[in-house]
């Protein structure tokens, strides 16, 4: 049977052209200089080589993107139509923003317990006003007025300078944080009421991010306030953010949960976010935060967090997603994702609904899968050999962690062989898995039995500091935020996030999330497809009237807010027993 083509565009348009080639290229040579830099074979100063690296990545999507009929003007229908009211809202926030701004350029500012507070205000008064003047006055309802005819959101100039400005920022945050004293200096008072001490560039980081996604949720709130669901799931994430994400991390700090040390030895740090776990936290179970699960002085608090940890990865997040998907984590509870439904809401369009660009998700997602799960099992091992853990009442040692590895590693063979076979026809990418899996097993066993300490043959250091270079940094900061205005809102989540991936195996065979259409009221305005920030072309299926059931779906149900018609519904349905067990 010959697979169904979910392209309403037709195999033409799918063709690639020279200039996204050329992107391609430019993309894959940046990430080469990159890999030369994180292996410290520097072909230039190390400074130079890391930005020019991002430079490559940011042209060559910048050209991948880039279509001739793209207004590339700095003046747009959108700004002709702002109001007086918007205006007021811009000029406000911009003077809440001048002194980061300021800060940014290295200008130290005094004053900062007086500065500070003024700049959060005019900045949230400005969002007010701005929000104010968008939608007064409107009846509710789809309000995505001129994003296409906007500079900043149809990839034009203001949108290729803000994606240049945003990734400056972010490689000064992870690589160069030196540069950005001055704006950690201004956020000291604020750090100091909370914890007690001055900020370093993750407090200031966390508390912008923190900020962006309460004020911008609230605008996303009133701009889709005709659908109870979009409120209600905004409320949410706002409140993970806030509690889960900000404050509850901070009142631990204040505790010293999350510093352990003995004699002044800093032993390692362990996330106070309990949402957040393995294998988004990818450094959940490594040694540093396994010594500070345990100390003595942190109970039953260390004992709980990693109870927590490893029942949320094995038990409730398969559960979970089993009943309603993978949007209860990905649109409802992770701060990326409310980053990206929030600030990043107007970018939202910008996702590539490609053929190609779908395949490419596939590979690499599965493929940062596979290098976490690598990368915390050969920690794990290292750690274990040789060496007895204490946790509580079972003790750990280099036997029990193997079999436990070589468990979860027979287990996603067999997941893996099922989702195979319901799947209904070849999949290279549940193949490739498969085939990974085993090696992965080979090689635990070659390991254990001729009493190497390492698991793949490499130092386990060694592949933790690459996935934090290149995934935990590089892809999910840098590429994964500072590419909003060129790739869309959902880079992260769509090509990298490990959680999404995992979650997405149960969602696209064993769950009862779908999303159903009714193809004959479907009147193909594309509006849902256009929003789609995973890249589906939601349409294709609701001319077909087809339920959609991806993967790579998060359920954030943008695409049925905006349908004119009531096409699309976001609901669970009952699940084919006599399929599932063929």
């Amino acid at each position: 049977m010959k697979p169904t083509n979910y392209s309403l565009s037709g195999s033409k348009s799918q063709a690639i052209p020279l200039l996204s080639k050329i992107g391609s290229l430019l993309f894959i040579f940046g990430i080469l200089l990159l890999l030369d830099a994180h292996f410290k074979n520097y072909l230039l100063k190390e400074k130079l080589e890391t930005i020019l690296a991002f430079v490559f990545m940011l042209s060559g999507s910048v050209l991948f993107t880039f279509r001739k009929d793209m207004d590339v003007k700095f003046s747009s229908v959108y700004s002709k139509q702002t109001n007086w009211t918007q205006k007021i809202g811009l000029f406000v926030s911009l003077i809440g923003l001048t002194p980061i701004l300021l800060s940014l350029m290295k200008i130290e500012l005094k004053f900062g317990f007086i500065l500070i507070p003024w700049c959060m205000l005019f900045m949230a008064l400005g969002i007010v006003v701005y929000t104010y003047g968008s939608y007064k006055g409107h009846v509710a309802g789809i309000k995505n007025n001129y994003n296409t005819f906007n500079s900043l959101t149809a990839r034009g100039i203001f949108g290729w300078f803000a994606g240049v400005i945003f990734t400056v920022f972010y490689i000064q945050l992870y690589w160069y944080s030196d540069s950005l004293e001055a704006l950690v200096r201004l956020f000291d008072p604020i750090s100091f009421l909370l914890q007690g001490k001055s900020a370093d560039q993750w407090f200031v980081y966390g508390t912008i991010y923190t900020f962006l996604i309460f004020f911008l949720g609230i605008k996303f709130m009133v701009k889709y306030r005709h659908n109870r669901y979009q409120f209600w799931r905004t409320v949410v994430v706002i409140f993970s953010q806030l509690v889960f994400a900000y404050f509850l991390p901070q009142i631990m700090e204040g505790l010293n949960f999350n510093s352990a040390t003995v004699n002044g030895e800093y032993l390692g740090y362990y996330n106070g976010n309990p949402v957040k776990t393995w294998p988004l936290d990818e450094s959940a179970f490594t040694p540093g935060h396994l010594e500070a699960y345990a100390q003595k002085a942190y109970q039953p608090v260390g004992m709980a967090y990693l109870s927590w940890s490893i029942i949320m990865f094995l038990v409730i997040t398969p559960f979970v997603t089993f009943l309603v998907g993978k949007r209860w984590y990905c649109s409802w509870f992770c701060g990326c994702g409310g980053l990206a439904e929030t600030a990043g809401d107007s970018f939202r369009q910008l996702s590539d609904k490609s053929v190609t660009a779908w395949k490419i998700e596939r590979w690499v997602i599965h493929s940062v899968m596979v290098f976490v799960f690598v990368m915390t099992a050969g920690v794990l091992y290292t750690y274990f050999s040789g060496k007895e853990f204490a946790l509580v009442f079972p003790s750990f040692n280099k036997t029990i962690i193997f079999s436990i590895l070589m468990g979860i590693s027979l287990l996603g063979i067999l997941g893996l062989i099922y989702a195979y076979r319901i799947n209904g026809k070849k999949n290279n990418v549940l193949i490739a898995a498969i085939v990974i899996f085993a090696f992965i097993m080979i090689m635990l066993v070659i390991a254990y039995f001729s009493g190497s300490k390492h698991a793949f043959m490499l130092k386990s250091s060694s592949i933790k500091n690459a996935y934090g270079f290149f995934i935990g940094s590089a892809f999910s900061g840098v590429i994964g935020v500072g590419f909003y205005p060129i790739l869309g809102n959902r880079v992260w989540c769509r090509f990298g996030c490990p959680m999404a991936g995992y979650m997405g195996l149960f969602q696209r065979f064993v769950s009862k999330f779908r999303i159903t259409t009714n193809g004959a009221q479907c009147i193909s305005c594309g509006n849902c497809s256009t929003y789609c920030e995973q890249g589906i072309d939601v349409r294709a299926y609701a001319q077909k009237g087809e339920d959609i059931k991806r993967a790579s779906c998060v359920g954030c149900g943008i695409c049925s807010a905006v349908c004119p018609r009531g096409v699309l519904k976001l609901e669970n349905g009952p699940i084919d027993l006599k399929s599932m067990m063929k």
